[in-house]
């Protein structure tokens, strides 16, 4: 089952929702505030979307400024930052969609792309 970590005052997960929607895409929705992926389900889904780590925060988020992430993202571990993402829903790009083998991490043409052959 896809899982659509969601926060419903971002306008990109409304978008990917309405896409699944529209598209007739079954997925199941995670309140990515209340219910974080884990630190563990976090490397996972890094490994599976095939990109760098940085690409999983939020950048324009006022958790990243908080922590003056733009800074420390360059020197931190991958264990360090995976810890972060895991603390803070906020802090994470949003949607960040998985079915256990894919993960697309924001939203755009491509990434919806990707999920257009989980069509039912």
């Amino acid at each position: 089952m896809i899982k659509i970590y969601y926060y419903n005052k971002c306008g990109t997960s409304r978008k990917a929702k309405k896409f699944f929607d529209e598209n007739r895409i079954p997925y199941e929705i995670v309140q990515i505030i209340e219910e974080p992926p884990t630190k563990a389900e976090l490397k996972e889904m890094v490994q599976k979307s095939g990109v760098n780590i940085k690409k999983f925060f939020n950048t324009s988020g006022g958790s990243y400024r908080e922590l003056g992430m733009k800074d420390k993202i360059k020197s931190l571990s991958e264990d360090e930052l995976l810890d972060i993402l895991a603390s803070d829903g906020k802090i994470i790009k949003r949607p960040l969609i998985t079915n256990g083998e894919v993960t697309t991490v924001g939203w755009n043409d491509g990434i919806a792309e990707t999920w257009l052959k989980f069509k039912e």
